[in-house]
């Protein structure tokens, strides 16, 4: 195969782990074309293209996220990783693991991980690469890595999510809730939200958002039942998707422009956790993005008339 045939072949394991260390879709494509540009400058063949490639997207992912988290400490409200609707690398002898890893509680957890724990966790224990190889890609010694990751599933450990195993059961109870959330059925949310159930928002600053956290079964239910029927009769629309593996939702203007995505933690046949992303700074690989102070703004509008 030529240099661009097996870059091309490589290119979805490459963006999966440069994803996984990042957080980030944009900033994941910018290291995969940095690592061609490096592959295709580079005068020699390597004996493992694979291992090459994978070493070099680590690296510099590594050192992006290590600027990144600079950046991240004055960042407005909770910072969540860039949504991610469709992960292009599939391996069926690592599926479980794969999915556990690219979701929002997960790749959150892998923020108290130092940027070399990250790597060296996510090409062991989620891709499944030899020490020797890992090693090579984070520029330390076998048994610095064996440490390394000895202190990487201790974190993890400790606040390991406990996804729901079953797709269809989780796909199901999704189903119910969008339905609930359109109606703005209090009951039935609320029957399906775990009694610590956590609702939060990323704006960024960048649109109207939530101060905090919103806790509680009640409390989330109430508060999703009084907005998402008034979004509704804006038109803006509701498209399920699987959303960092999990099951979510996208939400566009009634122009199809992106307003938000949504993503549920199932846990133990409940939701325990729903996040939405609504910073057009990580939107826009979804497509257009539309004006949320807009929308927003047409929702009070909406009340004001149809309030007695």
């Amino acid at each position: 195969m030529s240099k661009v045939e097996e870059f091309e072949e490589l290119r979805p394991l490459l963006f999966s782990i440069a994803y996984r260390i990042l957080g980030s879709v944009s900033e994941a494509e910018d290291a995969v074309q940095e690592t061609w540009l490096r592959y295709d400058g580079s005068g020699t063949r390597p004996t493992s293209t694979k291992a090459f490639l994978s070493a070099t997207v680590t690296r510099i992912s590594i050192d992006v996220l290590r600027s990144a988290r600079v950046r991240r400490e004055e960042y407005v409200g909770p910072w969540f990783p860039e949504p991610l609707l469709n992960d292009p690398y599939e391996d069926p002898a690592r599926s479980a693991e794969l999915a556990d890893s690219v979701s929002m509680a997960a790749l959150l957890l892998l923020e108290r991980l130092s940027p070399l724990e990250r790597a060296v966790f996510l090409l062991r224990e989620v891709f499944g690469f030899g020490f020797e190889d890992i090693a090579e890609a984070v520029e330390r010694s076998e048994a610095a890595c064996r440490q390394l990751l000895v202190r990487a599933r201790r974190h993890m450990r400790a606040g390991r999510p406990r996804f729901a195993p079953d797709r269809e059961e989780r796909e199901e109870l999704a189903t119910r809730f969008f339905d609930a959330l359109k109606n703005g059925d209090v009951d039935g949310l609320q029957s399906l939200l775990t009694a610590d159930v956590q609702l939060l928002g990323d704006g960024g600053g960048k649109t109207p958002q939530l101060a905090r956290a919103v806790v509680g079964a009640q409390n989330v239910a109430r508060l999703l039942a009084s907005v998402f029927p008034w979004l509704l009769r804006i038109e803006v629309s509701l498209t399920p998707a699987e959303v960092n593996g999990q099951p979510g939702a996208v939400f566009r203007d009634r122009d199809g422009r992106i307003l938000h995505t949504m993503a549920l933690d199932v846990v133990e046949g409940r939701i325990q956790a729903i996040r939405s992303v609504s910073n057009p700074d990580k939107l826009g690989h979804l497509g257009p993005v539309a004006d949320a102070w807009a929308v927003t703004d047409e929702v009070k509008r909406a009340r004001r008339r149809h309030t007695p």
